[in-house]
């Protein structure tokens, strides 16, 4: 259960500061008894002059100073007091004149207490009970005129005025009635006016009528049953009028607790004397019984101080026929110290937040003894392993404050036990356990188990995979306890963290965004945050290190020659040249890092396979012996480079070389097939190509253009010069000069010709210290070129060297193909 701020602020009240309010008067109220419930008997909030509005707030509420029955409770919201249980004046004190219930109200913040005394009015709701319902009365014949025989009075639970007023005797011929009153009470006479005659009637039977005064009036009848007999003197005689008695609480069943006597002065029968209760409440019936033979009165049921301390009984002794007199008991009970005191939690505050200061009130304990005396004083402790108090408040209320700091971490719990002892002899005590939990407040950040986490991941990982788990503890409650994990903004690689990886916020497991390319970086840093749901929350950071290693995910990409399909290149070999001599190099990078980037070259197949040997990891196509006579013009070969990764990858591509001294030689060459499938080319890429195409020849006109102006010789073809293999590196690539996968820089030369149908002939020299020379492999006049492109209407000026880079001679071989056929 959640505490706010200013229930806190209201439990608070300083360092054992209680600011207490003593009444000057108690509070005084009037009522009639049997009042229905809810009935309203006054105004406290206006009599105490209270504020209605903060009863709820000062929990308003009245208790019994002894009972545990509430009989009344308080309208919080108008600030009556009214009846909450049926009240039954006679039930509460009996036969006494004044019956006050003693009530206490409480209020907190800050603590006040204010005594009520309620005055229970008597209501005429009991009739008027004769003893006996009917009275048996023995007269002799002979008894004179005027002779009076007592009749027991009618017993009324009422008092004052709603108690037995009067008599009345129903008309008879032989007897009226005298009304006699004794201190507290009235009784009637029956007296013989008229003397009886066993031969004309030989009984009576009368009713007599008790009526009270109360409004409206009530009765109670009894029937006198007279039997005439013969004369009887004298009535039996009390030795005292009233007699005392002090018996202690508890007293065992069948103690003796007086002997009462009467002696009568006549012999016989009218001289025995009996014994009765003439007027008896309904609890005394229960608790006492008289011996008819010998007066003694016994203890027949639980004698409790605490019930009563004091009991009045009324004895008949009456002789053989229907003499009687009546004698007055008062019994006194003693006090015992049997009742232990009792603890009561009047107001507590659960649970309590863990950062209340010393001395704040969590609750207010009353501690009661029903005992008398020195038997309810009452000494009041808790134990003291815990940081708790007692300190004593008003009258018999305690207050319980903290004695020290609390910390929900260390003790979520606390069971107190509250110790009562009363100072009787020997001392009784009670324990009462009070639970208080301790409510937590946010005062722990979470916790990370490591400083920092490592998480290693291969590249082309699944996108969603799992890299790694962080946790964090904290030692609070519930949702201040509740971790919740989140990424720390930030970037990698110059885009948001959250487009890499990803966090559980529940659970704190990583999980991988995208796939990951060693290519592209190797490792990256994120920050975690482990935040409670605290208000207000508090959090802690760890650093989150993701290392990236390589796969063999890339084949080694040949950058010369151009791959299979793209293009058709030819190397021309001198027939003179010798072995080891350089012929070409093919040139590949591979994306990947260490033995995976380890490449190797290897001829896997040769037109003649032992005519030219390639440099195992440098790539470079040189011949083995010298060359003949015999080996053929066409020298293909089909080169594969592979890395060193598990499982290895290639690629492969194919070297044309031509063995001549000279273009004359060369037959002329097809070019290479056209693939059908471009022919499924869309209407796109065909504007694409014408558009390209126009601008091309637009180009070529132009150039022409400008030398005719200039009217200079056209240079030889073998004057321009072109570096081929060095010039284009794709983006993710880069070559120094004796590292990576270049081991070498190498130059070559180029040459073109324009609208001629073998213009996609590549003539290479290398620059390179031990690579043949030019002249000896490209020496042509113009006159040559034209002879060797004789169905070419291609003139000498149109031959034009064209430096170029490696991408564009292969433009211009798709572009210059379809148009020349």
């Amino acid at each position: 259960m959640a505490i706010t701020s200013s229930e806190v602020r209201g439990l608070v009240f300083g360092v054992l500061l209680f600011s207490l309010h003593l009444a000057e008067g108690d509070l005084s109220y009037s009522f009639s008894e049997e009042m229905r419930r809810g009935s309203v008997v006054g105004n406290i909030a206006k009599d105490l002059g209270l504020d209605v509005s903060k009863l709820s707030a000062r929990k308003a509420r009245i208790d019994a100073e002894v009972s545990n029955k509430h009989y009344f409770e308080i309208n919080i919201r108008t600030g009556d007091l009214v009846i909450s249980y049926r009240i039954d004046r006679e039930g509460l004190c009996g036969d006494k004149a004044s019956c006050v219930l003693k009530q206490e109200i409480m209020l907190e913040n800050p603590l006040e207490l204010h005594r009520v005394n309620l005055h229970v009015q008597d209501i005429n709701d009991n009739e008027p009970i004769f003893p006996k319902d009917i009275i048996k009365l023995e007269i002799r014949e002979s008894t004179d005129k005027g002779a009076k025989y007592r009749i027991n009075a009618a017993h009324d639970a009422d008092i004052g005025q709603n108690t037995v007023q009067s008599y009345i005797l129903q008309q008879n011929p032989n007897f009226v009635l005298n009304i006699q009153t004794s201190p507290g009470r009235k009784y009637g006479e029956l007296v013989l006016d008229k003397e009886l005659d066993r031969e004309e009637q030989q009984e009576l039977k009368i009713i007599l009528t008790a009526v009270d005064g109360g409004s409206p009036r009530r009765s109670g009848t009894v029937v006198i049953h007279v039997t005439v007999l013969d004369a009887n003197d004298n009535a039996p005689v009390f030795t005292e009028a009233v007699y005392t008695a002090r018996l202690p609480e508890n007293s065992p069943l069948k103690t003796a607790v007086i002997t009462v006597s009467a002696a009568d002065a006549d012999d016989g029968i009218n001289g025995e004397v009996t014994y009765d209760f003439s007027r008896l409440s309904d609890q005394s019936q229960t608790l006492f019984s008289l011996d008819s033979k010998t007066g003694e009165i016994v203890v027949t049921g639980n004698i409790d101080y605490e019930e009563r301390s004091k009991y009045e009984l009324f004895v008949e002794a009456k002789d053989g026929y229907g003499l009687s007199s009546e004698a007055k008991v008062i019994i006194d009970i003693s006090d015992v110290n049997d009742n232990a005191p009792l603890i009561y939690v009047k107001s507590l505050s659960n649970p309590i937040p863990e950062n209340v200061s010393p001395g704040t009130e969590v609750g207010i304990i009353n501690v009661q003894d029903r005992d008398s005396d020195n038997n309810r004083q009452v000494r009041c402790s808790v134990q003291q392993n815990v940081p708790f108090k007692l300190v004593p408040s008003i009258k018999n209320y305690y207050s319980l404050v903290t004695a020290g700091q609390l910390d929900r971490e260390l003790v979520s719990d606390y069971n107190i036990t509250i110790t009562a002892t009363d100072e009787g002899s020997p001392p009784l005590s009670s324990s009462k356990t009070v639970q208080l939990s301790v409510a937590d407040i946010n005062d722990n950040p979470p916790v990370f188990e490591e400083q920092s986490y490592s998480a290693h991941v291969s590249e082309n990982n699944k996108p969603g995979s799992t890299l790694c788990s962080v946790s964090a503890r904290d030692r609070d409650w519930r949702q201040n306890g509740t971790v919740i994990y989140s990424l720390l903004p930030g970037e990698v690689n110059g885009a948001s963290v959250s487009s890499y990886l990803s966090v559980n916020g529940d659970t704190g497991v990583i999980h991988a965004v995208r796939s990951f390319d060693y290519e592209q970086f190797r490792s990256f840093k994120v920050h975690v945050m482990a935040r409670d749901n605290g208000s207000p929350p508090l959090s802690s950071n760890v650093t989150v290190s993701v290392f990236i290693s390589d796969v063999n995910d890339n084949s080694p990409q040949i950058l010369y020659p151009a791959p299979e399909g793209s293009s058709f290149m030819t190397e021309l070999v001198p027939k003179a040249a010798h072995g080891g001599s350089l012929v070409s190099k093919v040139i590949a990078v591979d994306a990947d890092s260490g033995q995976n980037a380890w490449l190797s070259y290897h001829i896997v197949k040769a037109t003649d396979p032992g005519l030219f040997t390639i440099g195992l990891h440098s790539g470079e196509i040189r011949t083995q012996r010298d060359i003949s006579e015999s080996d053929s013009m066409k020298q293909n070969l089909i080169v594969a480079v592979k890395d060193n990764g598990q499982p290895s990858l290639s690629a492969t591509c194919a070297m044309y070389l031509l063995i001549s001294d000279n273009l004359a030689e060369v037959p002329e060459l097809k070019d290479i097939s056209y693939d059908e499938k471009n022919s499924k080319l869309t209407s796109y890429l065909i504007i694409a190509l014408v558009s390209v195409s126009t601008f091309f020849l637009t180009f070529i006109i132009i150039i022409l253009g400008v030398r005719f102006c200039r009217r200079r010789k056209p240079r030889l073809l073998f004057d321009g010069a072109v570096a081929i293999p060095g010039a284009y590196l794709p983006p993710n690539y880069a070559d120094v000069d004796g590292t990576g996968t270049l081991r070498s820089a190498y130059n070559y030369d180029a040459y073109l010709t324009t609208g001629s149908r073998t213009s996609d002939f590549k003539f290479v020299s290398s620059y390179n210290d031990n690579t043949l020379p030019a002249d000896q492999t490209l020496k042509k006049s113009p006159t040559e070129f034209a002879d060797m492109f004789g169905d070419s209407d291609a003139s000498p000026e149109e031959i034009i060297p064209v430096r170029i880079r490696f991408k564009v001679k292969l433009m211009l071989l798709m572009i210059t193909s379809p148009f020349s056929e």
